[in-house]
C-alpha cells in the first residue's frame, strides 16, 4: 500500500514537472525573437548616440568584429568592435573595452573613435561602483564623461591622460578616485589599441551571423 502511494505521489510530481519545463520551453521559444529584437534595439540606440545616423549609413550591428588583447582592451576575452562606414568608407569604431580596475571591479565601456584617431565619445555600457559616489560616470546623472569628447593621443601627451590627483587634465570624483582613474586608463588605452591596428579593423571581415548569436 505505502509502495503504491509513493509510486502516485512520484507520477503526480513527474507529471507536474515535465508541465513546468514544456511551459518554459514554449514560453521562451515564443519570446526569444523579442527579446533578441529589444537587444538589438537597445544595442542600436548606444551606438548611434556616439555615431549618429547621419555619419554612417552601413549596418553597424553587422558590421562587426572580435579582437583580443588584454593589456589595453582590458579583458582576455573577446572584445567586440562595430564598424560605422560611410559610402564604403571607415568613419569610425566603436570598442566594447573594459577598465578591469574599477572600485567594484570591471566598468564595461563603449569607447568610439573617429578614423582620424579622435574620440567621438565614451559610455559606460555596465559597472558596479558604490552607488552614490561611482556611479556619477553615467550619462544620466553627470556630465564627467563628455570630457573624453573629440581627444585624442594627440590633443592630450602621456601624462595628461591620468585624472588631476595624479597630475593629469580630468576631473576626479569627491571620495572616488579610483573609478575615474579606472576608466580614463581604460580609454587612453582604447586609442593606443586604435592606433596601433586601425587598418585591421576596418578591413576584418565581419564575424558570420552564427556566431553573432551568442552575444
Amino acid at each position: 500500500m505505502i509502495i503504491r502511494q509513493i509510486l502516485i505521489t512520484g507520477a503526480i510530481l513527474g507529471g507536474f514537472a515535465v508541465i513546468g519545463s514544456t511551459l518554459v520551453a514554449v514560453t521562451y521559444e515564443a519570446t526569444e525573437e523579442r527579446i533578441e529584437q529589444a537587444h538589438r534595439e537597445a544595442l542600436l540606440r548606444s551606438l548611434h548616440e556616439l555615431v549618429p545616423h547621419e555619419q554612417c549609413d552601413n549596418d553597424l550591428y553587422h558590421d562587426v568584429i572580435e579582437v583580443t588583447d588584454k593589456a589595453l582592451l582590458g579583458s582576455h576575452k573577446p572584445i567586440r568592435v562595430y564598424r560605422a562606414r560611410k559610402s564604403g568608407e571607415p568613419v569610425a569604431a566603436l570598442l566594447t573595452s573594459v577598465a578591469p580596475n574599477g572600485y567594484g571591479g570591471a566598468i564595461k565601456l563603449l569607447v568610439a573613435i573617429n578614423y582620424d584617431g579622435s574620440l567621438a565619445g565614451v559610455r559606460v555600457l555596465q559597472h558596479h561602483e558604490t552607488p552614490g559616489l561611482g556611479d556619477d560616470i553615467e550619462v544620466q546623472r553627470s556630465e564627467w564623461i563628455l570630457g573624453f569628447n573629440n581627444h585624442s593621443l594627440t590633443t592630450l601627451n602621456s601624462e595628461q591622460w591620468r585624472v588631476k590627483k595624479d597630475g593629469g587634465v580630468f576631473d576626479q570624483f569627491t571620495g572616488a578616485t579610483i573609478t575615474p582613474r579606472a576608466i580614463v586608463q581604460a580609454v587612453h588605452h582604447a586609442l593606443k589599441y586604435f592606433q596601433q591596428h586601425r587598418e585591421m579593423l576596418f578591413n576584418t571581415p565581419s564575424i558570420p551571423r552564427e556566431v553573432e548569436s551568442r552575444e
